[in-house]
């Protein structure tokens, strides 16, 4: 079963929207980062996003997973909407630019979308109606429904193993940004796939290897046997590359563009 929701998932043809985002490349080659030729700075600017990426958002994909997954407490059946709600929230505060924001929400609405209108059991469950409540609050203004969390609940949803989500999540983010730099005619499509298969999948079991055990419990459990300290602990989620939120941020500022991001 899930060799074939990776398919499913893997088809570019998904209704997604994450072909009118480039995760800040397209500015990143604007301010001139990724002089001809182009192939090396390239690879760096993936190496680079993909590594803040697996820092930052695999934690939330791999905690929201757990929660789906995880078979509802009777005694509190609204938990798991609400630690969903306290993981979106975590995203939003670690996420530092407002185009990166707008591109997360707004492909992580269409996951869940995805699920309600094409995945979802014809029969009531308790992960459809979690996937409804979660969706409701995002249509409220209750949450944000940022990628990660939603990609966590999807694959958790449909029953993928969770380090299946992870090598996915990861190899999806790293193919967008190759896809958007083929469509930016940076490079060509034969040299996108050599480099997603002997750079960037090394790249990708490295960060599997240091990220799939990171969890943003750390930062969200809100219980009263939690200590709590005035120090950031150093096992959660956390941004690596200030660089590529800056020229991210500045995407908008760009006289002309082809992605939202």
């Amino acid at each position: 079963m899930d060799e074939y929701v990776v398919l499913l998932l893997a088809d570019s043809n998904l209704p997604t929207g994450s072909f009118v985002a480039s995760a800040g490349l397209e500015s990143f080659l604007t301010h001139g980062f990724i002089p001809p030729p182009r192939s090396g700075p390239l690879l760096g600017f993936v190496h680079d996003s993909l590594h803040s990426y697996a820092h930052s958002a695999l934690p939330v994909v791999s905690d929201a997973h757990r929660i789906v997954a995880t078979p509802p407490d009777s005694c509190d059946p609204r938990r798991p909407l609400a630690d969903l709600i306290a993981l979106d929230a975590l995203y939003e505060s670690i996420t530092l630019n407002h185009v990166a924001r707008r591109a997360s929400t707004s492909q992580g609405v269409a996951l869940l979308t995805l699920y309600s209108k094409a995945f979802a059991p014809s029969s009531s469950s308790p992960v459809a109606a979690l996937v409804d409540q979660l969706k409701l609050a995002v249509r409220r203004g209750d949450t944000h429904g940022h990628l990660p969390l939603c990609w966590g609940v999807l694959t958790g949803a449909l029953g993928l193993s969770l380090d299946r989500a992870q090598h996915l999540a990861l190899f999806l983010h790293a193919r967008s940004l190759l896809s958007a730099a083929v469509r930016m005619n940076t490079i060509g499509p034969y040299l996108a796939h050599q480099l997603l298969l002997r750079d960037v999948r090394p790249l990708i079991d490295t960060l599997l290897t240091e990220c799939s055990s990171i969890s943003a419990a750390v930062l969200t459990d809100n219980s009263p046997n939690s200590a709590h300290t005035d120090e950031l602990p150093l096992n959660g989620p956390a941004n690596t590359w200030p660089l590529g939120e800056i020229l991210a941020m500045r995407h908008d500022l760009q006289h002309s563009r082809i992605f939202n991001s």
